[in-house]
C-alpha cells in the first residue's frame, strides 16, 4: 500500500506529461487554456518586480544558488543531486522543445502582455517550471514536511509567474511541472543507489 501511494505522483506526472504534450502538439490554444492564461497574464504590472525575483528559482542561475544554499546547510548529497539534476533538466528541456514546436503565447494569441525582455525560442515545455520543481524535489529530500511544502509552493509560483510575464501557456507549465516531478524523483533514486554502493 505504501509503495502504491508513493507511485501515485509519478503516475500523475506521467499522465500530465503525455496529455500536455498531446495538446501542445496541436499548436492550438483551447478556450479553457486561454482563460487560465489570461487570468494570470492580466494581473497588474505593479507586481512584476517581486514576481520576477521568485521566478528566478527556475533559471540556470537558480540551480547554482539553491545548490550552494543546500550545501551551506550541511547537505552535500542533496546539493550535488540538485546541481546535477537541475542543470540536466535545464539543458534537456531546451533540446526537447523542437519535438513539439509550440510557440510562445504571443505567437498564438493577441493582446499578450509580455513583461521583461521578449521571449525567444519555443514554448513547450516550460524550462523554468521544470527546473524549479526538479530543485524542489531534490534539494528538500529528507527535510521537514514544511520545508518541502514551501519549496513546492515556490515552484508552483514560478509556473504561474511564467504565464504572468507572457512566456508560457498553461499546458507548457503543466508539462514542465511533470518533467520536474519525474526527473527529481529519478535523481533522488539514483543518488540513493549510488550512496548504497559507496
Amino acid at each position: 500500500m505504501r509503495r502504491s501511494r508513493s507511485l501515485l505522483p509519478l503516475a500523475a506526472a506521467g499522465t500530465a506529461l503525455f496529455e500536455s504534450a498531446r495538446r501542445a502538439r496541436t499548436h492550438e490554444v483551447e478556450e479553457t487554456e486561454e482563460r487560465v492564461f489570461r487570468a494570470f497574464n492580466n494581473l497588474p504590472d505593479q507586481i512584476h518586480a517581486p514576481v520576477w525575483a521568485v521566478m528566478q528559482s527556475g533559471s540556470l542561475a537558480g540551480v547554482f544558488v539553491i545548490a550552494a544554499e543546500t550545501l551551506r546547510r550541511g547537505r552535500p548529497r542533496a546539493a550535488t543531486t540538485a546541481l546535477i539534476a537541475g542543470t540536466a533538466v535545464w539543458g534537456g528541456v531546451k533540446a526537447a522543445k523542437p519535438a513539439i514546436g509550440r510557440g510562445r503565447p504571443a505567437h498564438h494569441l493577441d493582446h499578450v502582455s509580455v513583461r521583461g525582455k521578449d521571449q525567444t525560442g519555443l514554448g513547450y515545455p516550460s524550462g523554468h517550471a521544470a527546473v524549479a520543481l526538479t530543485l524542489a524535489v531534490t534539494a528538500t529530500r529528507d527535510t521537514s514536511t514544511a520545508t518541502r511544502v514551501a519549496a513546492v509552493s515556490v515552484a508552483a509560483f514560478t509556473g504561474v509567474a511564467r504565464m504572468y510575464v507572457g512566456a508560457h501557456l498553461p499546458w507548457d507549465v503543466a508539462g514542465g511541472f511533470a518533467i520536474g516531478v519525474l526527473c527529481g524523483h529519478a535523481a533522488n533514486r539514483t543518488a540513493s543507489a549510488v550512496s548504497t554502493f559507496q
